[in-house]
């Protein structure tokens, strides 16, 4: 179940992290301004945060492994779609309704997950599952400007919507799910209403701007900026997401034995903002010091994620888990879609500005994370194979 769910994952973080590894190359075929560039980067995030709230109820009803099957094979159409785009507008739409549709997989897949491990085990198994975003993340910054080079953005198109119809195969043979009843439609829109849920996702939001920034962007700067080919500058992101592996893996474990998901991430916050300003400050510095500083930021800027998985879904209980991933997603999924063209525009007057901007984002985040107060969690049993993965408190007994 842990390995089918990050896989289906993976498939789909190709597209939606793995895309700017192509920017050189979206840039110079589609005759695209930087600000430009910025919306068709963040078009994947837009249409995300158009869904990922509607996927994650929908998750809290429907077998788990449909959900995922349905919208990446719809996202895989699309990708396929984008590789005969021509221009600017339709290139982003394409891209936009591959987010919408791909959002499945973000709630969907941590959701059926959640149902195997205990309290104990949960940071370190999402932890794991968020892994996908790096590895699928590393796969798209290998590959992607490989493909661009030799056969431009039809091929990569054509490759990313192939990695998605793989999860989409990968999640209706493998992952295992599916609720018995529904519950009332009531009890799902719980996590809006929790104030919990709120500031964690508002302050953890935050740290995407940095993540955005390092890992949006390293590629294109490094490329038009630094002289380095789209292949290095693309390598560069790989070894950011691939580190990002370990790290997020270490992250979860961390906070299974220390009891809190919110306390590590407030330190990671903190080290992120440091680490960021620090890449702005030594922009010119020389390649041989700047790329490590990338480094060092941009795999702080991708550790965080499963922590902040993990806490949503205990803060909303068991029969909300859908809902609540799905409201914690489209929380960050404003700054996913937001940040982008944002970061873009002011990099267009200067780069250095644009990174202490991303640097802001955890400072500010952290200040927020401080005013949540974590509740103590109580054990809870992992499920046994052959038993439905509908979670005990979501299922309706007898009347």
């Amino acid at each position: 179940m842990l390995g089918a769910g990050t896989l289906a994952q993976a498939s789909f973080s190709a597209t939606s992290v793995g895309l700017p590894a192509l920017s050189p190359t979206l840039k110079s075929e589609y005759r695209l301004s930087l600000p430009q560039t910025g919306v068709v980067l963040a078009a994947v995030g837009i249409g995300m945060l158009l869904t990922l709230l509607a996927w994650g109820l929908v998750a809290d009803r429907v077998d788990e492994r449909w959900v995922i099957a349905t919208g990446l094979t719809g996202a895989a159409a699309l990708l396929v779609v984008a590789s005969a785009t021509d221009s600017f507008a339709t290139v982003t739409l394409t891209l936009i309704g591959v987010g919408a549709l791909g959002a499945s997989v973000n709630a969907a897949s941590g959701r059926a997950i959640m149902a195997w491990f205990p309290s104990t085990e949960l940071g370190l198994a999402l932890g794991i599952r968020q892994t996908a975003i790096p590895i699928g993340g590393a796969v798209g910054a290998a590959v992607l400007p490989v493909l661009g080079s030799a056969g431009g953005t039809r091929a990569a198109f054509i490759f990313l919507g192939a990695a998605s119809l793989t999860g989409a195969l990968v999640a209706a043979v493998f992952i295992r799910g599916g609720a018995d009843s529904e519950p009332e439609l009531g009890d799902v829109t719980q996590p809006v209403h929790n104030r919990f849920m709120w500031l964690l996702g508002t302050g953890t939001g935050l740290f995407l701007l940095a993540q955005i920034g390092i890992t949006g962007f390293v590629v294109l700067f490094l490329h038009e900026d630094r002289g380095l080919s789209k292949e290095a500058a693309g390598a560069v992101l790989a070894a950011i997401y691939v580190l990002a592996v370990a790290a997020r893996i270490g992250s979860g474990t961390i906070s299974d034995r220390l009891g809190t998901r919110v306390g590590p991430l407030r330190t990671i916050g903190i080290a992120l903002a440091i680490s960021t300003a620090v890449v702005a400050a030594a922009i010119d510095a020389p390649l041989a010091l700047l790329v490590p500083l990338f480094i060092v930021a941009g795999v702080l800027s991708m550790s965080w994620n499963g922590l902040a998985y993990a806490a949503a879904a205990e803060a909303a209980g068991p029969a909300h888990t859908g809902a609540a991933l799905g409201f914690q997603q489209t929380l960050l999924g404003v700054v996913v879609a937001g940040a982008p063209p944002v970061v873009a525009a002011v990099a267009a007057h200067s780069w250095r500005v644009a990174f202490f901007l991303a640097a802001a984002g955890p400072a500010v985040g952290v200040v927020i994370l401080q005013r949540l107060r974590e509740r103590a969690r109580g054990p809870r049993l992992a499920r046994t194979l052959g038993t439905s993965a509908t979670l005990p408190a979501a299922r309706r007994t007898p009347d």
